[in-house]
């Protein structure tokens, strides 16, 4: 069989882990790979009329190619936020500006039809997309159009729904508690309240289990609305308790006030989704104005996906992979590789877009003093979630 593979969106540790086990495995069954580039725009760009023209869209992959890719972090293949469903006219290859159906008043074009004639002209004949809810929904709809199609989750904040664990998320909190440790000894030394922001736009899941680990003072995070004067009175209070003098609070990039929105800039992706980031400084803002005790701000941001993942991440990147491989075997797509109560299953491609996974607040964390707060580890899986 002839496997195209992609990775879109953020990148996370772990990715070339799962490019790697793809191909050395397809070799063994005498299976062909190419790797479309920069996530959906490459077969976007691709055009089948032109072949050798198109040619820096893709890559073929053998052995040799993959042979210590994962040992490294970020993707071979590249990434990008495209979505093929919605492109903006101008931001269209050349070839296909003229002749695409648009919405006149969205000023988008559905590219899809496009799409399958790359897959067709390639003969490709199944695709493997390794991404966050986005990319993956993207290959929910090309499952429903016809293409044999197989989804590997993949983000930092552990957010896609329909899996219990996402690729990326382990190396995201170790580092994290790792980089928030660290930062400690510049607080103490200055007896301020450190705030730190981490990813999450939907889901506090990867902030609450770095803060639960690193006994983080207090943990700010989407599913539940902040009240500025509590949280500072909170602050100051774990200040003048720590022998040190000093505080730590940690804030989920999509947290909002109370009647607020989130912080949001620059303008949306090709999936509707604004640049997240500032909540830490609002945050650290306010504190500072009603208690008058100085701070230090830190945004962990490309920090945590820099560099090579950590075993958790390259055990699920592999399984994930080798599960993918074991579908395209048994003749099997329109499937998502997941994580369910501590065991690999499937599910179908496009449970991503059914639901929104957010942090259970309920079990894992106390919104009146915006602490974790763990009611009971029985019976839970490793990541508590």
């Amino acid at each position: 069989m002839h496997i195209g593979i992609l990775t879109g969106g953020g990148d996370v540790p772990g990715l070339n882990a799962v490019i790697k086990k793809v191909v050395n495995l397809a070799a063994a069954q005498n299976h062909k790979v190419t790797g479309f580039r920069r996530g959906w725009a490459g077969p976007l760009n691709y055009n089948p009329d032109d072949p050798d023209g198109s040619q820096r869209w893709l890559m073929a992959l053998n052995t040799q190619h993959v042979r210590g890719i994962d040992r490294t972090g970020g993707t071979i293949l590249h990434s990008s936020r495209t979505n093929p469903a919605k492109v903006k006219k101008g931001e269209l290859p050349a070839f296909l500006q003229n002749g695409n159906a648009a919405d006149e008043e969205a000023q988008m074009v559905d590219a899809t039809a496009h799409i399958l004639s790359v897959l067709q002209a390639l003969k490709i004949d199944v695709l493997i997309a390794i991404g966050g809810d986005d990319t993956l929904s993207y290959a929910a709809r090309l499952h429903e159009e016809g293409v044999p199609t197989l989804c590997i989750p993949k983000t930092m904040d552990n957010d896609v729904y329909g899996t219990d664990y996402c690729i990326g998320f382990s190396t995201c909190v170790s580092r994290s508690v790792e980089l928030i440790t660290r930062l400690r000894s510049p607080a103490g030394s200055h007896e301020r309240i450190l705030f730190v922001e981490l990813f999450g736009r939907h889901s506090g899941e990867s902030a609450l289990i770095t803060g639960y680990l690193c006994s983080a003072d207090r943990v700010l995070i989407p599913e539940v609305p902040i009240d500025l004067d509590s949280v500072a009175d909170f602050l100051a209070a774990d200040r003048a308790a720590n022998p040190s003098n000093y505080a730590v609070c940690l804030v989920s990039e999509g947290a909002m006030l109370k009647d607020g929105e989130r912080i949001e800039s620059g303008e949306a992706d090709a999936y509707g989704h604004k640049k997240l980031g500032g909540i830490g400084s609002q945050v650290a803002a306010a504190v500072l104005k009603r208690t008058g005790i100085k701070n230090m701000q830190q945004n962990l941001a490309y920090l945590v996906r820099a560099g090579a993942p950590d075993a958790l991440d390259l055990m699920v990147a592999k399984n994930y992979a080798a599960m993918a491989m074991q579908q395209i075997e048994k003749r099997q797509f329109g499937l998502m590789m997941a994580l369910h109560d501590g065991r690999y299953c499937t599910r179908p491609a496009n449970i991503s877009t059914q639901g929104v996974r957010a942090a259970d607040v309920k079990n894992l964390y106390d919104p009146a003093t915006y602490r974790p707060h763990i009611n009971a580890v029985e019976g839970l899986p490793m990541f508590l979630s």
